[in-house]
């Protein structure tokens, strides 16, 4: 379960992150999407009601301009009174409702009563059509309708005005049914664009995810065979790529030129810093005719030069790993006691306890002199950083169908943020304790580099004041190929 809701955490950073350019150029094509139909939508319903208001308008406009004179032609036969209701009985239709009031407006001359007309007309009805009115819809209780009001004139006299109240309730309906289709209509072909928005431009941008998963993944010695191929990628991808290759081969060739300069370099210094070393404690051994200022002279240049001797060693090792042409003689190991043969030695030259801890007899599949020259590396660190009291302790187990050796002091220990850099090449946790102790930061990057070129891993796990153990764990069967 925890790992279903990592994954989800997962997928939501990666495709709901605010300041991604998938995310923002989704959210902003979306809002553009959304904008442009809304707008039409709302045009859409909103002219449709204009043409069912002016469709409505025109009908009752018709009938109040025949009205005056429908009225002057009855009241010719009948009484004025008479004449207006049977007016409004002739023009009267279903849905439309008719009255008539003095030119005071206190008073109603006349009104519809004739059943075909599915409503009359209420106080509230009568309210509405004596404001101002305006070509729109109103609504009065459930229904919707469209008032209309005009003079009536006979005889060039006023009489007073006529009111019209059309009922459109059920066209209303139906134009509401249809905005209510239109916009759930929109809605869907938002959703469907915002998705098919979303699909485009992740593909679009997958491209720059493998770039940038390749820059993360990549290391020094893949630089060469490091190559991102895009075929569907736009024309703008398609170049970004092209000069992210161009500019992967020309950090392989400046890797390589530097690995290969480091190499001869150190090759080229060796062997006369060797000569030299040589001469220099031969100077040592036989001069007995120096005075203490010489012979101090004399130690200090010959430790300098033994010094740089392993210096350059240690780079002529990482250059050959660098290049793949370290080998390997990878074969069954015991390491019960390959592990007590480096603790005797270490003990007879340091001068330190060391304790050696074995549940079992363990075989590992190493190679024994890049084992050795591992843990004899390991060891000298536990005895520079440790105080001359503590023992060392050395423990072979198993683990995970996997043989480990742990190193384990009582030292100063390893701050924190150091230990996840102290295998870089070059990296010292503390430089001045590192030139005291003769260090120069490539011990730990040359046992990681061997260690991993015999197939294992190794970590550190430190606490300051407390010591650090260091692992190393390697396989106990051949590995496929």
């Amino acid at each position: 379960m925890r790992q279903l809701w990592e994954t989800i955490d997962q997928i939501k950073q990666r495709h709901f992150d605010s300041s991604s350019l998938q995310f923002r150029l989704t959210v902003e094509i979306a809002t553009l999407s959304v904008l442009s139909l809304g707008s039409v939508a709302i045009w859409t319903g909103w002219k449709m009601q204009q043409v069912l208001i002016t469709s409505h308008t025109q009908t009752v406009e018709y009938i109040a301009n025949r009205f005056p004179r429908d009225v002057e032609l009855y009241s010719e036969m009948l009484p004025i009174k008479a004449g207006l209701q049977k007016t409004i009985n002739s023009v009267a239709e279903p849905g439309l409702v008719i009255w008539v009031k003095s030119v005071d407006g206190k008073k109603i001359l006349a009104e519809s009563t004739d059943v075909k007309s599915s409503f009359t007309a209420t106080d509230e009805l009568m309210t509405i059509a004596e404001m101002p009115l305006k070509p729109q819809v109103y609504k009065v209780d459930s229904r919707y309708l469209i008032f209309y009001q005009s003079p009536v004139t006979i005889k060039g006299k006023p009489l007073g005005k006529v009111y019209m109240a059309q009922d459109i309730t059920e066209d209303q309906y139906r134009l509401i049914a249809m905005l209510q289709g239109l916009a759930l209509v929109c809605i869907l072909i938002n959703l469907m664009t915002i998705a098919a928005i979303a699909l485009r431009i992740r593909r679009s941008l997958q491209p720059l995810q493998d770039m940038s998963q390749m820059a993360g993944a990549i290391s020094a010695e893949d630089l060469s065979k490091a190559k991102l191929q895009l075929s569907d990628a736009p024309t703008e991808v398609k170049e970004l790529a092209q000069t992210f290759n161009m500019m992967l081969s020309r950090l392989s060739d400046a890797w390589e030129q530097q690995r290969q300069f480091v190499s001869n370099v150190a090759h080229e210094l060796r062997t006369p810093l060797t000569v030299v070393l040589g001469y220099l404690q031969s100077l040592l051994r036989r001069s007995t005719n120096l005075n203490d200022y010489q012979k101090e002279a004399l130690e200090t240049a010959a430790s300098e030069a033994e010094r740089t001797v392993r210096l350059l060693q240690d780079l002529l090792d990482l250059a050959r790993a660098d290049s793949g042409s370290m080998y390997y003689h990878l074969e069954p190991l015991m390491l019960n006691d390959l592990v007590a043969e480096v603790a005797g030695m270490a003990q007879k030259f340091s001068d330190r306890l060391i304790q050696l801890e074995a549940k079992e007899n363990i075989e590992a599949i190493a190679d024994r002199d890049r084992l050795k020259q591992v843990l004899i590396n390991l060891i000298n660190n536990a005895v520079k950083y440790s105080d001359s009291d503590q023992s060392i302790e050395l423990i072979v187990d198993r683990i995970d169908q996997q043989a480990m050796i742990q190193i384990c002091d009582r030292g100063v220990g390893i701050p924190l943020h150091d230990q996840s850099r102290i295998f870089e090449r070059f990296y010292r946790v503390d430089e001045a304790r590192a030139r005291s102790t003769g260090g120069h930061g490539l011990g730990l990057a040359i046992a990681k580099t061997l260690v991993e070129g015999m197939g294992g891993s190794i970590t550190v796990r430190s606490k300051l004041g407390e010591g650090s153990v260091f692992a190393i764990v390697l396989p106990t069967q051949r590995q496929k190929i």
